[in-house]
């Protein structure tokens, strides 16, 4: 593997003064910088408005499916913010050999979703006892897997990085939809124009914002556009108080909320599976990150990125937490606001520990309706596709069968995306991996890397699956 390139004196003078990168002589690379604290703690923000609903989303479907109470779930989505917080400061400050060190989210994975309401369902506190205790038995495997996955590394060249960052970003679309429509497809309003208009409202003031304003206000455009949009949409009438009402001031996830762990192999080996599948996401997002802070992830970096991830999974049951790995919606906002300070990220995951510790402080955050998240998250989700495609264009897909790889990958993995029911007849096992496209679509594009730019090749042959020099700037499609 080429040594990781350092970042060059003139590359800083370069940068965009926008970005928050320093000029002049100063080489501290963008990511180690920090900022002030009032724009640490706004931009710190802005990355918790963009990952709220998703951190608490599973625990929401979870907690009704093992038969929960609405007290219950309200105070596993309290927990979940709280590891959270945990995973994401051990991924950005780190120690030892855990943390990637960049301005990497980690919070609860949709991946586990399915699995965990197929092992609790209807089973109460023992079906979440069952849950925890497969994922601490995953975590610890995954923490031990770490050093051997990352070593997998040399099979990512761009035309694999390239079509996963891709497929994250288009996976991560239909999400948005759903919450412009209202997010409850069940509710009487999904998918009303009040809805729709709201986000597309959203959408446009986010836009406007980016193009007219300068410096850090144009930096943290979608906490703008989020706040403005919950204005607006205050007097529609799709703002919910409800949650605000009915917060209490200090929460503390006790440990063990729901009784000691219980370990029954079945749910150990499906959770196991779900923590693969994790690892394979949070290691092409570690890459399509690294490429757009301008500090490519190394083998170092992924291996203590799959530490803080595994680690952070698990630890988060002790305090009623489920499985960690990133969030690829605030790798988005990285390229979109150009602050790439990991400790920026780190004051966003002090925010959820927080918002965990203070249930009315998180009802404040929840103010903010679906369909204005949702109109922010299609700009953001939309910059990970470019993204994607930035990546693709450094691919070499006019040598051998490099478009061919493009080709088959993202077509399978759109499958999920395009047709979610395509795999129904499958056993449930294989649904975790499956109901993917991300999953899908990096095996596919690992497999036929492997075999049209790997097997068969003598030595010299193999310039198309090399990884090329990562320019220090970020790459133009991400601004």
């Amino acid at each position: 593997m080429a040594a990781k390139p350092r970042f060059r004196k003139d590359a800083v003078a370069a940068s965009d003064p926008q970005s928050g990168s320093p000029s002049g002589p100063d080489l501290t690379h963008p990511v180690d910088e920090k900022l002030p604290p009032v724009k640490m703690f706004t931009s710190g923000l802005q990355h918790v408005a963009a990952m709220y609903a998703g951190v608490v989303a599973p625990p929401m479907i979870v907690g009704p499916a093992v038969g929960l109470d609405v007290k219950e779930t309200a105070f596993l989505m309290g927990a979940s913010l709280f590891t959270a917080g945990i995973a994401t400061l051990l991924q950005t400050l780190g120690f030892w050999k855990i943390g990637a060190k960049l301005p990497f989210v980690n919070g609860v994975s949709f991946a586990g979703v399915t699995p965990m309401v197929a092992i609790g369902k209807d089973r109460g506190h023992d079906g979440i006892a069952v849950i925890f205790g497969a994922i601490i038995v995953a975590g610890i495997l995954g923490f031990v897997l770490a050093p051997y996955f990352c070593k997998l590394l040399r099979f990512f060249p761009p035309v694999v990085t390239g079509t996963v960052i891709t497929l994250i970003g288009v996976s991560l679309l239909p999400v948005a939809f759903n919450w412009s429509q209202g997010g409850n497809s069940r509710a009487d309003d999904y998918g009303s124009m009040t809805n729709i208009g709201m986000a597309a409202l959203t959408f446009v003031i986010v836009l406007a914002l980016r193009k007219l304003l300068r410096g850090f206000l144009q930096q943290i455009a979608i906490l703008l556009g989020l706040v403005i949009g919950t204005l607006i949409a205050i007097p529609v009438g799709i703002t919910d108080f409800g949650a605000i009402r009915s917060a209490g001031l200090v929460g503390f996830p006790t440990p063990f909320y729901f009784g000691a762990p219980q370990f029954e192999i079945a749910a150990i080996i499906s959770m196991c599976i779900v923590m693969l599948v994790c690892m394979t996401e949070s290691t092409a997002d570690m890459l399509a990150l690294g490429k757009i802070v301008g500090r490519p992830a190394d083998e170092k970096t992924v291996e203590g990125g799959l530490r803080a991830d595994t680690l952070g999974s698990a630890i988060s049951p002790l305090f009623n937490g489920f499985m960690c790995s990133a969030f690829a919606q605030n790798i988005g906002l990285v390229a979109m606001t150009k602050v790439r300070s990991r400790f920026v990220v780190a004051a966003g995951g002090g925010i959820l520990i927080l918002l965990g510790l203070c249930p009315v402080l998180a009802s404040v955050i929840a103010l903010v309706p679906l369909p204005v998240l949702g109109g922010a998250g299609i700009v953001l989700f939309g910059t990970v596709a470019a993204s994607g495609v930035q990546t693709l264009a450094t691919a070499a897909l006019e040598k051998g069968e490099n478009a061919l790889i493009v080709a088959a990958a993202l077509g399978i993995g759109l499958i999920p995306i395009a047709a979610p029911t395509f795999y129904h007849a499958f056993p449930e096992d294989l649904l975790v991996v499956l109901d993917s496209g991300i999953s899908t679509g990096c095996v596919v594009a690992i497999v036929l890397n492997l075999a049209f730019n790997h097997f068969g090749k003598k030595g010299g042959e193999d310039e198309n699956v090399t990884q090329p020099e990562i320019p220090d700037q970020i790459p133009a499609a991400a601004h």
